[in-house]
């Protein structure tokens, strides 16, 4: 239980550390879908014909406009067409909310036991939902980033859909085999000041104006706890891959990147200083050219 309240607490601290915009994003249309038997909210930017197809999936409990404005402007300019939705029981896609709240201790407990954990989906529904929806909008295939919780499903994705992926990006994610580091001792100081610092309900406004949604934050960690150690599975993509993990990552430590890593043939790794668990303003330059360098990489063939 512990361990889990550092997990979502120091996501919400770091988010809200972070400077924001969303105008951008807002001016595009938001947009429904029916995939998989639910409905799935969606906006894309940088619409061309001959665009190289971009599909970005955000972490835990976030919406499509956490991304925030700068990074996917700068894939757009860069001449991308990018696909950003809201995953399954966040923003305006199908909610789970009458499924309830796991109990959490409990859940955590069989987690450790290797017991399976009750979860209403999981990141394999969500990697299908993805999927879903680029055949809704006519991708054949596409490049395929994720962050966090998001790059957990982007790697499921390539694993699982090798045809539809022409590239992968996973960003300060993991691959969720149980040697890995747990959060560290930084996360548990910040955790500290957390608890006594401003006001419960301020946090969670200022957390839903970036466009999450606490309430989504348990049933995506149980849909991360349900599909458990992916190592297996990671060991096989063969997309060109890129692993990008913040220096000062406290919540998914440096070595969770450097696993995935190992685990692809052919991949590389980034690890960005003046970057921890959050995407910074101050780094999304140097993500941003990352990404692109990438993405033109593969398009010419190289």
């Amino acid at each position: 239980m512990k361990t889990l309240m550092i997990v979502v607490l120091l996501l919400l601290t770091s988010l809200t550390e972070a400077e924001y915009s969303r105008v951008y994003l807002d001016s595009h249309p938001l947009k429904i879908a029916q995939v998989n038997g639910i409905e799935i909210a969606y906006r894309t930017v940088g619409q061309g014909e001959g665009r190289p197809k971009v599909v970005v999936i955000m972490g835990l409990g976030g919406s499509n406009v956490a991304w925030g404005d700068t990074l996917i402007k700068g894939l757009a300019d860069a001449g991308n067409e990018v696909l950003m939705f809201d995953n399954r029981d966040t923003g305006a896609s199908t909610r789970f909310d009458q499924w309830g709240q796991p109990t959490l201790w409990l859940q955590l407990l069989k987690r450790q036991l290797n017991l399976p954990v009750n979860a209403p989906y999981s990141l394999d529904d969500m990697a299908a939902d993805a999927v879903g929806l680029m055949d809704v909008l006519g991708y054949q295939d596409g490049h395929i980033i994720g962050t966090s919780m998001g790059g957990m499903i982007a790697q499921i994705v390539a694993a699982k859909y090798p045809q539809r992926t022409r590239s992968l990006i996973s960003i300060m994610s993991t691959t969720g085999a149980r040697h890995l580091p747990p959060p560290t001792s930084l996360a548990e100081t910040r955790l500290r000041d957390l608890a006594e610092g401003e006001a419960e309900e301020d946090r969670e406004a200022r957390i839903r104006a970036r466009g999450f949604y606490p309430a989504s934050m348990p049933r995506h960690l149980m849909a991360v706890f349900k599909v458990g150690d992916r190592s297996a599975d990671v060991a096989t993509i063969q997309a060109d891959t890129l692993v990008m993990h913040g220096v000062d990552d406290g919540l998914i430590p440096p070595a969770h990147g450097e696993h995935t890593v190992e685990l692809i043939k052919g991949s590389k790794y980034v690890l960005l200083e003046g970057m921890g668990h959050n995407l910074p303003s101050a780094i999304l330059p140097n993500l941003i050219a990352n990404m692109t360098s990438h993405i033109n990489r593969v398009e010419a063939g190289f």
